[in-house]
């Protein structure tokens, strides 16, 4: 039905265009098809230019000479990761709020030993991490304390595990550390155990970033809120505060870790490594939350690593890990870049590795939960070899899911429903140029405001023809295009025969350029030249895997996946413009590439004459209403766009210039209408087709 669709949109397109009328044959589709799929890009060139780009941007450790000089360094960068990265947008207002903590009930954990030593109980909480989203946890606290004991805190974290706190070899963990008398606090994590579910998927936190709103804020504050409650409790030592946890609770280490100092003891296990180290190990590329937006243009994982000086640490990678972080090649360049900062301080002995062998895959089993419980012993009990560093057996005391669940309010908000809250008052700056008001005057600062939202550059284009061939009257050439030092993109340029084309279109397809036939014939019978390109992630540009994971590791350096799209397009739009002495038009085919070739017009007003979009979404919000991760299409969930503009608003940036919508979604919207009213006060042409 939708190939039905576009191809009435196109028959019609074609009638109302004029017609080629020279007395050969009309060109033949399957000839079109057949000169559209010959590679003109060498194998894995994208990724490849990627990791070129990736490598170069990535910040490396400082040279410093003193400790004073590091101090500095590490407050200003915990500062600008904090208010940069963490806590953009409406997250600024989260993170003033206090931390709610409602206690729902106790279960008995286990009796003390003849000794009296070991007596624990397990206290049902949950608590608000920003308004409405609720987190719920268990407290094991030791049976036994009086007023005045001060006992060491431990928030256990965990990572990509279904059943979250209920993970046996968690509340192993958390019961072997309440039995030697410490407070344990075993928290969910988003997306596992009672908050499973689409709407918490790590991949839907992107939601949250299109609204201009941190989506690694309530990551964040689901680990510093755990922190907030421990401390309050009256028994707690802030003296003594450890984290720990396993693969994505590993990330969770590192990074509240090392940017709340509150924390004195950390231990991640098998849970990240530096960016650079990601680069070339595929395996290691992280989700959304590991690899947030600009992240890496103030600090990477090594500098975080350094930042937990002169603090206890504990770095445990496996060697033989069969998910990622193998200690082979994750640990080193941590290492490298901690252990001098570490002598600085004097301290060097509070920095250690633990490499798991036994069994040495992705795990916290006994062999690394000893290494910890070694860690705890010298560090906060100052070595006293009364102190157990064995894993005191407590199989039987474990509990199912269903008795330690805890009830959470009707309503409880997910990531998604944030973004959907805040994408209702977006964009925030919604209103069309009306009256009187100039056009130009409306558009030049929100150009400016979209070309920095969306980081684009401006390349010199240099085309190298690596084939060319001519079938059924149609001359098809194969181009490289090289953009200055950093991308290269695949181009097919056909004409006809015996014409000379007054226009040539930019054909852009969301499925490749081999699969814009249809367009391509349309448009060549009607006499115009086109140039069918595949921009950065489509088509020939895709990366062999983990696509995804490649654009957010490219949107932590400060790109923008739609960015640099963009300005592939806008650049080719210039060269074409100049090699032709005309402006092109420029053809988006599918709802991926809409906005970006609305972007690249709104951006480039003098090389694009035109756009005709088929298949747009009438609004970047449905990506929200429709709950779509990041997975799906990662450069639509560039950082603060929907705050600023939504469909209409880009369009109105491409006024007076010609502009065809066609087969969106239902154009509810009012800024629609609009857009429809700025058309036709300037007296341009829109067409809004079926």
């Amino acid at each position: 039905m939708a190939c039905l669709r576009r191809f009435m949109f196109i028959a019609a397109w074609l009638a109302c265009c004029t017609p080629f009328t020279l007395g050969d044959e009309p060109p033949v589709r399957e000839t079109i098809d057949r000169l559209l799929m010959p590679a003109v890009l060498e194998a894995d060139t994208t990724l490849v230019e990627t990791r070129a780009l990736v490598e170069k941007s990535v910040p490396r450790m400082p040279a410093v000479e003193s400790l004073e000089q590091w101090q500095a360094e590490a407050d200003r960068m915990r500062a600008e990761v904090l208010e940069n990265v963490v806590f953009r947008g409406e997250a600024a207002r989260w993170r003033t709020l206090p931390t709610r903590v409602e206690w729902v009930g106790d279960i008995p954990g286990g009796d003390a030993d003849d000794a009296g030593v070991g007596g624990y109980r397990i206290r049902k909480l949950r608590y608000e991490v920003v308004p409405g989203l609720t987190i719920p946890a268990l407290l094991y606290e030791p049976t036994g304390m009086t007023p005045d004991d001060r006992r060491p805190v431990v928030l256990n974290v965990n990572g990509h595990d279904g059943q979250g706190k209920a993970a046996n070899y968690k509340q192993l963990r958390c019961i072997n550390l309440a039995k030697r008398g410490m407070l344990a606090l075993n928290v969910e994590w988003l997306g596992m155990g009672q908050l499973r579910g689409a709407e918490n998927s790590h991949a839907v936190m992107n939601q949250l970033d299109l609204c201009g709103t941190s989506g690694l804020a309530p990551f964040y504050l689901s680990m510093s809120r755990g922190i907030d409650l421990l401390l309050e409790h009256p028994n707690a030592d802030p003296q003594r505060v450890a984290v720990a946890g396993l693969s994505g609770g590993g990330w969770q280490t590192i990074t509240i870790s090392s940017l709340d100092t509150r924390v004195t003891l950390a231990n991640p296990v098998a849970g990240y490594s530096s960016f650079l180290t990601r680069n070339q190990h595929t395996k290691d590329l992280g989700d959304s939350e590991q690899t947030p937006t600009d992240l890496a243009t103030v600090a990477d994982y090594t500098h975080l690593t350094a930042m937990l000086a002169p603090r206890a640490t504990l770095l445990t990678f496996n060697t033989k890990d069969n998910c990622c972080f193998e200690a082979g090649y994750a640990l080193p360049p941590l290492m490298a870049a901690a252990e001098p900062i570490f002598r600085l301080y004097g301290r060097p002995d509070r920095l250690r590795t633990h490499l798991g062998e036994d069994p040495g895959d992705h795990n916290f089993g006994l062999d690394n939960r000893e290494a910890f419980y070694r860690m705890l012993g010298d560090h906060f009990y100052d070595g006293d070899p009364a102190f157990v560093t064995t894993e005191i057996p407590s199989e039987s005391e474990l509990k199912s899911a269903e008795q330690i669940e805890v009830p959470l309010p009707k309503g409880n908000a997910s990531l998604n429903s944030l973004a959907k809250g805040l994408a209702e008052s977006l964009p925030r700056d919604a209103a069309l140029p009306s009256g009187d008001e100039p056009l130009e005057a409306w558009q030049t600062p929100r150009r400016q405001t979209l070309r920095k939202l969306v980081r684009t550059s401006e390349f010199p284009v240099t085309a190298e023809v690596v084939g060319e061939e001519t079938a059924g009257g149609i001359t098809s050439r194969r181009l490289r295009l090289k953009l200055g030092e950093t991308w290269t993109v695949g181009a097919i340029e056909l004409t006809r025969q015996g014409t000379s084309a007054s226009s040539t279109v930019l054909v852009v397809s969301e499925s490749g350029l081999a699969s814009a036939g249809e367009a391509v014939t349309a448009i060549l019978a009607r006499g115009d030249a086109v140039l069918a390109v595949d921009p950065f992630y489509f088509g020939q540009s895709q990366f062999p895997s983990h696509g995804y994971l490649q654009a957010l590791l490219v949107a932590t350096i400060g790109e923008r996946a739609i960015g640099i799209q963009a300005s592939q397009i806008t650049s080719i739009g210039r060269w074409v413009a100049s090699r032709d002495g005309a402006a092109v038009e420029l053809m988006t085919l599918g709802h991926r590439t809409a906005p970006i070739g609305l972007i690249s017009a709104a951006l480039e007003p003098q090389a694009i004459r035109a756009v005709t979009s088929v298949g747009a979404r009438a609004s970047l919000r449905e990506v929200i209403e429709k709950n779509e991760p990041v997975t799906a299409a990662p450069e639509a969930f560039c950082f603060g766009l929907l705050e600023h503009f939504d469909v209409p608003q880009l369009g109105a940036l491409i006024a007076p210039r010609p502009l065809t919508f066609a087969q969106t979604t239902d154009r509810h919207a009012a800024d629609w209408e609009g857009l429809s009213q700025l058309y036709q006060r300037e007296g341009a042409t829109l067409t809004l087709a079926p």
